[in-house]
């Protein structure tokens, strides 16, 4: 028998700065042993939490979250990277979040690498921003060629540098060659 769970973990606040909130937990029971294992997970989106989950057996249908329990998408662009967070949340790992739960700025960063590394732009920032007056979370998403462009974007805000993400390429679109220098010949 397997459970799984969502849990939002509200003594993350009070621990390292940024941690993520969200707790993904598999559990599975045997009963002829009389035992059980689990596995967890923090993870900073709802939509990795599903995907997590539903990757170790949770029938997708089965892990939908309470709209109650938190501000609704803004519109269909963030539904739409939402569901493709969950359902292809296996092609990516994490490499950095981000938490702010600071009620007049509250966003989370994620940087996720591509396993596949033929994959345009392996490295994607998601940013997911509450707009406290309108009650609703935005989610978008920008493409790098590498982590340390990422991470510079991501450490950008913090310096007052902000700039907005740059689009992802669609696969199949490669990155265009560096111009050649003036004067020479092939």
């Amino acid at each position: 028998m397997q459970r799984n769970y969502v849990l939002l973990d509200r003594t993350a606040t009070w621990g390292h700065h940024g941690t993520p909130q969200v707790l993904a937990v598999h559990v599975q029971r045997d009963h002829e042993k009389q035992a059980f294992s689990f596995e967890q997970a923090p993870q900073p989106l709802p939509a990795m939490v599903q995907s997590w989950l539903i990757h170790r057996g949770c029938p997708h249908d089965a892990i939908g979250l309470d709209p109650e329990l938190g501000p609704p998408p803004a519109g269909e662009a963030t539904r739409a990277l939402e569901r493709r967070l969950v359902d292809d949340g296996d092609h990516y790992v994490m490499g950095y979040s981000y938490t702010s739960d600071d009620p007049d700025d509250m966003v989370i960063v994620v940087v996720l690498r591509a396993l596949d590394e033929q994959a345009p732009n392996p490295f994607r920032v998601v940013v997911e921003e509450v707009d406290p007056e309108r009650r609703t979370h935005t989610l978008r998403e920008g493409g790098f060629d590498t982590a340390g462009e990422a991470l510079q974007w991501c450490e950008a805000p913090l310096t007052g540098e902000s700039s907005p993400l740059p689009p992802v390429r669609p696969a199949g679109v490669a990155k265009a060659p560096a111009p050649r220098p003036p004067g020479r010949s092939r």
